[in-house]
This record gives C-alpha cells, structure tokens and sequence, in this order.
C-alpha cells in the first residue's frame, strides 16, 4: 500500500497517543502490583513458616485426619513442613497403624518408640516425662496435659518437629533426616513419601530466607541505627554457624549480633553471657526490632544464664546462627522456640547511649 503524507502524519498520531497511553497506564499498573510479586510473578509470604504446601489426595485418603491434623498444627508452630513430618510418621509405623513392637508400647530391638520411633534417651530418659522436670531430650507435650509421652501422637509429632527443627530443616531437610535416622537410602524414601502427599508434589523451604522480605523489615525500623543494625544482620543469611565465629565467614550466635551493631558503629559485649545483663530488661509484648531475645540452652546455662540469643527483626521473628547442625544463619520464629527467658535493649545501656550521641555528634 502506497503512503501518502496524510496516512503517514495519521500513523505517528496513533503511534504517539498509544506511547502516551502506555506511559500513563503502566504506572498504574506497578502502583497497583502487589509488592510481594517477585521474578516470574512468584508470590512470596514472607509470614510463611512452613505451611507451604496444600494437601494431595494421596495424603488425604491416606493419613487418618487426626494425624494428618496433628502434623499441619505442629509443623506450622515449629517451623517444619508438615509434609515431611507425615511422610516420616508414615514411613516410621504408618502413622501409628503399625503392629510392630515398639509403637503403643515396650521398644523395637533397636530400643525406638511411638508413632515417631524416638530412641529412649533421646526423647528424655523415659517414656512419660513431665514436662516440669529437668531432662536432656525432645519429649513434648503436645496436648497441653503436662506429660510428654513417646506414645502420644501429639506429643510425639510436636516432639519430632522440634528434632528436625534442631538438626536442619525447614531449609536443610536432608540433613535433618540424616540426624533423625542416619541412612541416605532413608533420607530419599522420606522425601519421596512427602511430595506425594504435597498437592505441588515438592517438598518447598519456606522463605524466611528470601532477600524479597528484607526491605519492609529495614523500612519498618524503629530508627536510623536499628535499619542499619538489620540492614547487616539480614546480610548474613546463608553463612554457616561457627563457635566463636565473628565473620566475615561464618559467625556464632552472640557473633552476629556483635558484628551487626559494630557495622552501625556501636560497641556491646561480644558473647551471650556478656550480653545478657548489658541491655535493659524489656518485658514480652514490648519487644521491638533491635532488641535481643535469650533462651536457655541446656548444660552450662540457666535462666539466668542464658546460652543462646537472636536479634528481633520483627514481631515473632529473630535473625539467628543456632548451631553447627542447624542449618546456616536465617530468620525464624521465637514465639515457637521453648526455653525462652527474656529480652533486653542494648540500645537503652548507658554505655551504648552515649556511643549513640558521639555518633550524632562526633565533637562531643
């Protein structure tokens, strides 16, 4: 078709008013998208904590409701997917439905028992432990009724949540498999039982771990200094747990915290012992990002002693490096996490104070 000047001049006219419609409209577009779409429009729930899969019709014709219940609830409380909480019930005593010694009473020959064949020692020395005694173990009580008992469904599930919780996952499933039943050959059957009781048919790691749910921590900072305390924290994420460990590599758990606060140019005490009675003692509820929130430990530690610590990032959350077999350094929750004992504001310290009005002022 031959263009005459008057078709031309019509062609740039339309060609202008849709740049001008693209130009207008697309803004509005990117106000109205979500902030959590990320690349490929993947959504990402930065409140997730491992209630991340939709149940299969495999695991609904095959997990009796009670137990399928059971382990949503405290997989979700702890952190744990639940789908491998149930593939490890099923390939254990096929959710409590096997005949075999050991699972409503007595031990199996290698000495394992209930629905979740916890070791004897392990679980805490006996089969029914109160949960107001001291013990070294993972007994639970998962139906509030005081005892911790391997026999008990709830207390079992919760129980070995918690072990897994401990050894690895949500992230490194893998890993705490191996711990719960040290054979790979066991690792991969589990894995496999679990994603087919997922609708995706996947096993997902939650995303506490995403760099998609760093920006509204920082911006939801209380000031200047936390955002950057964050900012550093939240860098670390990934890094290996190392005893001691100050960075640039690898840190402890009183590690990270020291170096985060020392990035903002703050000087607190570089252990968990140091740190404990540094801050000012702020009551639960009043937490705030910045703060520092205390458990007890085990041996060597007490409530007034506490052996570990993590750096609140937001209500419920805290940036931790836990142990060696816990997976790297990443965001969890410590509503969840037993043995809680406090949490203090090294912002508020005298000392810290006047760090913060040299900063402002370097001339002081």
């Amino acid at each position: 078709m031959k263009l005459t000047r008057g078709r031309i001049a019509l062609l740039v006219g339309l060609a202008g008013l849709l740049l001008l419609v693209a130009v207008v409209v697309s803004p509005l577009l990117l106000m109205s998208m979500p902030s959590f779409l990320s690349n490929g429009g993947t959504t990402v729930d930065c409140d997730d904590q491992a209630q991340v899969e939709e149940v299969s019709d495999s695991a609904t014709s095959d997990i009796p409701e009670d137990y399928l219940e059971l382990y949503k609830e405290h997989g979700k409380k702890i952190g744990v997917q639940w789908n491998i909480l149930a593939a490890v019930g099923k390939r254990e005593t096929d959710h409590g439905r096997s005949d075999l010694p050991g699972v409503r009473s007595g031990t199996n020959h290698a000495g394992a028992a209930g629905p979740m064949q916890f070791l004897i020692s392990t679980w805490g020395g006996k089969a029914r432990v109160p949960m107001s005694s001291t013990f070294n173990g993972y007994a639970s009580d998962g139906d509030g009724d005081g005892i911790g008992d391997v026999y008990n469904p709830a207390d079992a599930i919760l129980g070995a949540a918690r072990m897994l919780k401990r050894n690895g996952a949500p992230e490194n499933v893998r890993q705490a498999l191996f711990v719960y039943n040290r054979a790979w050959w066991y690792v991969d059957q589990v894995e496999e039982i679990a994603r087919k009781y997922a609708k995706s048919g996947e096993v997902k790691v939650p995303p506490q771990a995403s760099e998609d749910c760093d920006e509204p921590l920082i911006e939801a900072a209380p000031s200047d200094v936390v955002a950057k305390i964050l900012q550093f924290a939240l860098a670390q994420r990934g890094k290996p747990y190392l005893w001691g460990g100050t960075g640039p590599d690898a840190f402890d758990c009183s590690g990270v915290i020291y170096a985060a606060y020392r990035s903002a140019g703050l000087s607190i005490p570089r252990t968990t012992f140091g740190q404990w009675p540094f801050g000012v003692k702020i009551q639960e509820g009043e937490e705030q990002p910045g703060d520092l929130v205390f458990f007890n430990s085990g041996p060597g530690t007490s409530p007034n002693s506490p052996g570990h610590v993590g750096l609140v990032v937001s209500k419920g959350k805290m940036l931790e490096a836990r142990c060696r077999l816990c997976g790297p350094i990443k965001v969890t929750s410590y509503q969840a996490r037993q043995n809680r004992v406090g949490f203090t504001r090294p912002l508020q310290n005298p000392d810290v104070l006047e760090q913060l009005k040299k900063l402002h002022n370097p001339a002081l």
